[in-house]
């Protein structure tokens, strides 16, 4: 108590002091950062959650930091970074749909983020992408193009790209892309698809020609000249009627399909700009084995033709009929139709394996079951012959040569063909939407054009720093977002280039001496006497360099 007055109380302004205190600590733990023009606002505990992430070693040494906002700067897609920074804070990581799937994972990458934690609910639509992507390359080995390829692509893809932009192509440097175009290329030019259609032709003449000389109308008998020694020596013509030799005709048709097809194959192969991988190829696999096999039947007819049982023979010409693969080089939908049962060969192998099963089942059950009851009229006598009823019922086809007679046996029939239309419904679906799936991407590459802009890599501008900022020390720079941007220079690596001091212009002398004069309080001008003093001296000393450089040249000219 001083002077009879009680001082008083303190704790208010304690209070607000406190309170102050607490929102200075509060704004420190804050942070801004800006995504592509949007701001985000955070604390930097939040960041802290995921370590050895960019998030996580943020610094105001970095070259995002501006400190006139205070906020952090980077280039980034704002949408991304919203599932990013929620991912902070929530600690779970989701996909967004309105973004590509290498644009996410591009941005996880540059985030520091792992994309195997995005959430289970989001997986199936995250790695959509992926499956595209097989798709499409896929797609690019099937060779669907069927556009006419540039000069420059061509010589990339036989190996004298160098010699076609220096221009010292040879002529057949020059010749044989387009004879390779022509024969294996139908759609690359007008001369291609002539060529294109007389190849279909011969092989469907081929075809043709391999049904029709089986039929009993295009066949003649083999008339046989038999000589018997008898006392009168007669000649006699017998007709063999149960042997017959398709009409000669045939004979000159094969060979000049086959002519053509050899023909073909050799030019393909003489102009392939790869020959291991031409000789390799399915397609020409089954035409070596093809035009081989008429040239085996013509030495087998020359020189076995004597022999018993020589018309097994002929079964190998059979082998002809797998020309009509060679038709997928000319139909882009014959290849698909081919990709989609490559593709779907896991549901074609599960779907023979339940068809084995239940006709292995079947086939006993309706043995067992036809022999509890008396039945004279039994078409089951053994389970080899079940496994082709249960065939046909599980297949729907039903030909009816053979039924069960008993109840117990109609059971089982009725059983097998439910199973049969479970176990054959069930992979179709995915064999039809792989099919329709590389139909789609096939017409929409088909409507893709081929020339796109580029975008070329340029590194971002960084600003100058502050005079009391420093450059930032070599650990600063080793840490993610160092960069300009906070992304990665031109061909994957940091560029790490510190801005270039700001140089000031000199002002004239005029404008020096009006500026030195102003802050003396003197006039602007320098006196003139000065003036001539100072160039008379500068040229005084150009003069004396002059004579020591001419003094110093007849020395060296002299020695």
């Amino acid at each position: 108590m001083v002077g009879g007055h009680q001082p008083q109380s303190t704790g208010g302004a304690s209070c607000t002091g406190t309170m102050m205190n607490i929102l200075n600590i509060d704004a420190e733990n804050r942070v801004v950062l800006n995504v592509g023009g949007i701001r985000h606002e955070t604390y930097k505990a939040t960041l802290k959650k995921i370590p050895a992430t960019r998030l996580s070693r943020l610094t105001e040494a970095l070259a995002n930091y501006d400190p006139v906002l205070n906020e952090y700067f980077f280039d980034r897609h704002p949408g991304v970074f919203a599932q990013v920074l929620n991912y902070y804070r929530t600690g779970k990581l989701h996909y967004p749909t309105d973004v590509c799937g290498p644009l996410f994972e591009e941005e996880l990458e540059f985030w520091g983020l792992d994309a195997n934690q995005v959430e289970p609910c989001c997986w199936m639509t995250y790695t959509q992408h992926r499956d595209t992507q097989e798709t499409l390359a896929v797609l690019d080995r099937l060779d669907l193009d069927t556009e006419k390829p540039s000069d420059e692509e061509m010589a990339r893809k036989f190996g004298f790209e160098e010699a076609f932009f220096q221009g010292r192509l040879t002529w057949w440097q020059r010749f044989k892309p387009q004879l390779w175009s022509m024969f294996d290329e139908p759609y690359s030019s007008n001369a291609a698809k002539i060529i294109g259609i007389v190849s279909v032709f011969f092989i469907c003449v081929s075809i043709l020609s391999f049904c029709l000389k089986t039929h009993p109308n295009m066949r003649v008998p083999i008339i046989k000249n038999i000589t018997v020694n008898t006392s009168h020596n007669t000649t006699a013509w017998v007709l063999d009627k149960t042997q017959t030799n398709a009409h000669e005709a045939f004979f000159y048709i094969e060979c000049v399909c086959n002519a053509w097809f050899t023909f073909e194959i050799l030019v393909r192969f003489i102009a392939s700009p790869n020959k291991c991988e031409f000789v390799k190829a399915s397609v020409n696999i089954i035409d070596y084995i093809a035009t081989l096999s008429f040239y085996i039947d013509l030495i087998l007819q020359k020189f076995a033709s004597h022999l018993e049982n020589a018309d097994i023979l002929e079964f190998f010409s059979i082998i002809r009929i797998m020309r009509l693969f060679k038709l997928t080089r000319h139909s882009s939908g014959l290849k698909i139709l081919m990709q989609t049962f490559r593709a779907s060969a896991k549901e074609l192998t599960l779907l023979v394996f339940f068809l084995v099963l239940g006709i292995v089942i079947f086939a006993s059950l309706v043995y067992y079951a036809e022999r509890i009851q008396a039945n004279p009229h039994n078409d089951f006598n053994s389970i080899p012959l079940g496994l082709w009823w249960a065939l046909v019922t599980m297949t729907t086809v039903g030909y009816g040569d053979m039924a069960p007679k008993t109840y117990v046996g109609m059971f089982v029939g009725a059983l097998c063909a439910l199973a049969g239309v479970l176990t054959i419904a069930l992979p179709v679906p995915v064999i039809v939407s792989n099919f329709a799936m590389y139909y789609s991407h096939t017409q929409a590459r088909a409507k893709l054009p081929k020339k796109r802009r580029r975008v070329l890599p340029v590194e971002q501008p960084r600003g100058p720093r502050l005079p009391g900022q420093g450059p930032p020390n070599q650990q600063q720079l080793n840490q993610p977002g160092c960069g300009p941007g906070g992304g990665m220079g031109v061909g994957g690596r940091r560029r790490r280039r510190w801005p270039r001091p700001v140089r000031r212009r000199r002002r004239p002398a005029a404008q020096r001496g009006r500026s030195a004069g102003q802050h003396d309080g003197r006039a602007g001008r320098q006196p003139a006497d000065e003036r001539h003093q100072e160039q008379s001296s500068q040229r005084r000393g150009g003069t004396q360099s002059r004579r020591r450089r001419d003094d110093v040249e007849p020395e060296r000219r002299g020695s």
